[in-house]
């Protein structure tokens, strides 16, 4: 069985991605924070509990993949605060700058000779803030752009060989990603993506013909909403 790895897999587009890698028939590493409980049923599915805003924890995970004949990789882990940048923390500022761009940067290095051995797929989940730039977004979005960046890079880069390397760019999705933050999805289904909607790109790109690349993929809900929630 093909292996993949995705990292942020014990929660939302992560969890929703990993759950269907499985159903495909990939045996699925993945590497969060916290163990999911619910993936301990599942013989096919590994994890590596880690945090990716850790540059040693990152290094060790780096090692640990190194020799594993790896098929699929896909940056799930990330987050966001989103403030006047002058309010943000120093230290905030550097855990998302790692966790969003340098830990994909340095888990790819790390796979990128097998990925592309095997005629592999690297798959960044960046955001629609990669796209474009929003108020009180400056690091999220630096962050985000630069990852599409080092995809498109890696893109032409790797052409020679038979890696595919798709950068996703989904606009606000219902998870987690926003329980410490002061706004979140729309209750309206048609205002809001759920994780399943990236799952799904996910599959697509995969199941498409090998000789076609979605380089650059976009998904949106059909109309704008945004909750903001109530001051405590």
């Amino acid at each position: 069985m093909k292996i993949a790895v995705v990292t942020g897999a014990s929660s939302g587009i992560g969890k929703a991605i990993s759950f269907k890698l499985l159903a495909l028939g990939y045996t699925v590493i993945g590497v969060s924070r916290s163990i999911n409980e619910i993936y301990l049923t599942y013989e096919d599915f590994s994890s590596i509990q880690a945090d990716l805003s850790n540059e040693q924890e990152t290094l060790q995970v780096c090692k640990k993949l190194k020799d594993q004949d790896v098929h699929v990789l896909i940056h799930c882990a990330g987050f966001g605060r989103f403030e006047p940048h002058e309010e943000l923390h120093p230290q905030t500022i550097t855990k998302m700058t790692f966790l969003n761009l340098t830990a994909p940067m340095l888990l790819t290095n790390a796979l990128l000779r097998t990925l592309k051995k095997n005629g592999g797929y690297l798959i960044n989940i960046n955001s629609i803030e990669a796209l474009k730039a929003s108020k009180f977004a400056g690091v999220y979005s630096a962050t985000k752009a630069g990852l599409k960046a080092f995809g498109d890079a890696l893109f032409e880069e790797s052409r020679k060989s038979d890696l595919s390397v798709t950068n996703i760019n989904p606009d606000m999705t219902q998870s987690s990603f926003y329980d410490a933050l002061r706004f979140e999805t729309s209750e309206k289904e048609d205002e809001r993506l759920v994780a399943s909607d990236i799952a799904d790109a996910v599959e697509h790109i995969l199941t498409m013909r090998k000789g076609a690349v979605v380089s650059e993929y976009t998904i949106r809900s059909l109309h704008f909403g945004i909750k903001k929630k109530a001051k405590n």
